[in-house]
């Protein structure tokens, strides 16, 4: 997220906000990106079509800001059946054409491909999706960042956990996309020190 606001990097802990909760300050962007911060980043998400939807989505924002896909995301549940896994695994060239023709989305045809690819590689799990992701997830919390600069782009566990995945089949999913999953979906906590966000609930899975 740090990214996506680079000024914001070398800041010390949390920020207040209009409201006075003190958060991370990339979670002082627009509207969307506050609510994204406040009710979904970083707390423990499980789930087979929510998680899946997170591994779509941090495939499509490779190259692009999270904020793109933040304003595009509704869309995307609307082309993509929802992220049921089920439902994208029976998409066919059709369907593809039919994203692709999508300006609601973002139109990049490896990136469609592969997640109609993933979507078939999450059936094949010999286990459930959310059990595969969440035993990359570290037994111990790491450090509390001080700042976003201290926020990691790749760990041992993302890097293992990427190899694994596309080993399985999926794809879109190198070591940089499998940590910003992990931060996603709360396997990691990197809300910074003093975030009033940082021990905050389940966010809830689908």
């Amino acid at each position: 997220m740090a990214d996506d606001y680079p000024d914001v990097r070398d800041v010390t802990g949390a920020v207040p906000g209009p409201d006075g909760s003190p958060r991370c300050p990339w979670g002082l962007g627009p509207p969307v990106y506050t609510a994204y911060h406040d009710q979904e980043w970083g707390r423990p998400l499980h789930g087979e079509a929510a998680l899946f939807e997170r591994i779509s989505l941090e495939a499509f924002q490779a190259g692009l800001s999270w904020l793109t896909i933040l304003r595009k995301r509704d869309a995307f549940r609307a082309a993509f059946g929802g992220f049921d896994p089920q439902v994208v695994a029976g998409f066919d060239a059709d369907d593809e054409a039919r994203l692709l023709a999508d300006a609601g989305i973002v139109r990049n045809r490896a990136k469609v491909s592969a997640t109609i690819a993933n979507a078939r590689a999450v059936l094949a799990l010999p286990e459930p999706l959310s059990d595969l992701l969440w035993s990359f997830a570290p037994t111990e919390p790491g450090p509390v960042p001080r700042t976003l600069a201290e926020v990691p782009a790749v760990t041992p566990a993302s890097t293992a956990m990427a190899k694994t995945l596309r080993a399985r089949g999926f794809r879109f999913v190198g070591p940089t996309t499998a940590y910003a999953l992990m931060q996603a979906a709360g396997m990691v906590n990197d809300h910074v020190a003093g975030c009033a966000y940082r021990d905050c609930g389940p966010a809830g899975g689908g």
